[in-house]
């Protein structure tokens, strides 16, 4: 059947999620981190405790995607990752496990392409308390027209137009960047195939969004949570562009209050915004 409005509320299968401590320093070298983030990247200095990089969430929370298959049928090559948000309500473990309850929060009807957001709710299953949420807004094109809400619309988390950003922070992809993130569980041959990504309309293979939203998070973090984890707690934003390996990516932060802030990813060659519409939240 086409899109159905009506599974709006509808629930997926809790799924069990585990990791190790190589999977989050695994993870942390996929976003880019290294030799100047010891506290992510290694379990054994002497002076400073292995953390987690707040944005793993999003890898963590991914048996939360499989209740789209309630909203109808359509061609998953017409979908396109839209926006991510993560909330935080403590500090990740370097290891664990999580069980996540993936939900159709809503259901929108843009003309061209239906809107789909699947939010996941992942529990701490040591404690027994949510630890984060993860939400997932994916636009399919050539599903619209079904007659639904078409939801909100309009610029949101737009930057100061009068004043410079308070924060300005640059990191360059290595080339082999989708290959090195690629590991942490998204295999989609998009970002490795060039065969592949020739058939997308692609001269090279392109980098993960998530993996641009992981080097957006690590400046986040470390410009206004002076690099604690445990002071993150929420982060937002819309892929506007794609990124390809080897590119520089510029994070400019506006503080808008104490405790939130609104961003913008640029990368380079040439320059153009590829993350909007930011919004983090902390402590």
């Amino acid at each position: 059947m086409p899109i159905n409005p009506d599974a709006v509320g509808a629930k997926g299968e809790p799924k069990q999620t585990s990791w190790t401590s190589k999977d989050s320093i695994l993870y942390a070298l996929g976003v880019g981190a290294g030799v100047d983030d010891l506290a992510f990247t290694t379990e054994n200095t002497m002076d400073v405790a292995q953390r987690v990089l707040p944005t793993q969430a999003v890898v963590l929370s991914g048996g939360a995607f499989g209740v789209i298959g309630q909203v109808g049928t359509f061609n998953p090559a017409m979908l396109v990752h839209g926006e991510q948000a993560i909330e935080l309500f403590g500090e990740i473990p370097v290891e664990g496990s999580v069980t996540t309850t993936g939900e159709i929060a809503a259901i929108y009807d843009k003309g061209k392409g239906a809107v789909v957001v699947l939010k996941g709710t992942s529990v701490d299953d040591a404690s027994g308390q949510p630890l984060f949420t993860s939400t997932t807004t994916a636009f399919i094109r050539g599903e619209g027209g079904f007659g639904g809400d078409r939801g909100p619309s309009g610029p949101r988390n737009e930057p100061p137009a009068d004043r410079s950003p308070d924060h300005e922070v640059t990191y360059v992809t290595s080339r082999d960047q989708a290959l090195l993130y690629r590991l942490s569980g998204d295999r989609n041959p998009l970002h490795s195939d060039p065969a592949f990504a020739a058939m997308g309309g692609f001269d090279r293979p392109i980098l993960h969004g998530l993996c641009t939203y992981g080097f957006t998070g690590r400046a986040l973090l470390a410009r206004l949570c002076d690099g604690d984890p445990a002071r993150f707690r929420s982060m937002e934003g819309r892929f506007s562009s794609p990124v390809f390996p080897g590119e520089a990516l510029t994070v400019r932060i506006w503080r808008t209050g104490d405790d939130e802030a609104v961003f913008q990813t640029s990368a380079s060659d040439p320059e153009r915004t590829v993350l909007d519409s930011g919004r983090v939240t902390f402590s």
